[in-house]
């Protein structure tokens, strides 16, 4: 790398940083380093080594290259939607009952969030909470991240929180539970004192993989 590559790598990383929601010290760990090793980074005007560049640009999921097109953005604004963005695309109402808009095209939504970094953004989808219909679970602004590759009902979903749509094209966030047939299932309320559903059938259901409180949700763009 050349001297002007590394000053924009530095700045691409920053920026990257931001995006995707990393801390210097979380960082540092994640690509294997001392814990200060980007704060060194940021603070030394010499070149980082290829091997600490490569470590540092796999931990966050991205290329070299692409960090440093980053910081080569000549306007001095980052872009809008990094690699670790993920869609909300709806938001969780009064009754548990989830709005889904199908209407937005593919990887776009309401607005976007940073992807919690124990998850990887492929695939995640989140809806953002609205309301008090699911507490103490989950509070009015707080975000769940969840995952939905084919229609049905996978084994590893009941007895969990899941998303779930139902054959009216209702989306809930329930718990699942075997029904008392084949192919129904019972959705259980969050809320004390909210109504249970029994042998309902679903077109699918995804379990809450993350969710998080709205201090601790990062809008994007």
């Amino acid at each position: 790398m050349k001297k002007q590559e590394i000053s924009e790598f530095a700045r691409g990383l920053e920026i990257a940083m931001e995006l995707d929601g990393w801390k210097m010290r979380p960082l540092s760990e994640a690509a294997g380093m001392g814990e200060s090793a980007v704060r060194d980074l940021f603070r030394r005007p010499t070149s980082p080594r290829i091997k600490t560049a490569l470590a540092l640009s796999n931990a966050l999921g991205r290329s070299i290259d692409e960090i440093i097109s980053l910081g080569m953005d000549q306007s001095g604004t980052a872009p809008q939607i990094g690699s670790r963005a993920v869609a909300v695309a709806g938001r969780v109402g009064a009754g548990a009952k989830v709005v889904l808009e199908d209407t937005y095209e593919k990887g776009d939504g309401l607005y976007h969030v940073a992807c919690p970094s124990e998850l990887s953004p492929h695939g995640i989808v989140a809806v953002e909470v609205e309301g008090d219909s699911m507490a103490p679970y989950y509070q009015p602004g707080a975000v769940l991240f969840y995952s939905r590759e084919a229609m049905g009902v996978p084994t590893e979903a009941l007895n969990l929180i899941c998303i779930c749509e139902d054959t009216e094209g209702l989306a809930w966030v329930k718990q699942v539970k075997a029904g008392t047939e084949p192919g129904r299932f019972h959705l259980i309320s969050l809320n004390p004192s909210g109504t249970n559903m029994h042998d309902v059938t679903l077109k699918w259901a995804a379990p809450v993989k993350i969710s998080l409180a709205p201090e601790f949700v990062r809008k994007i763009g």
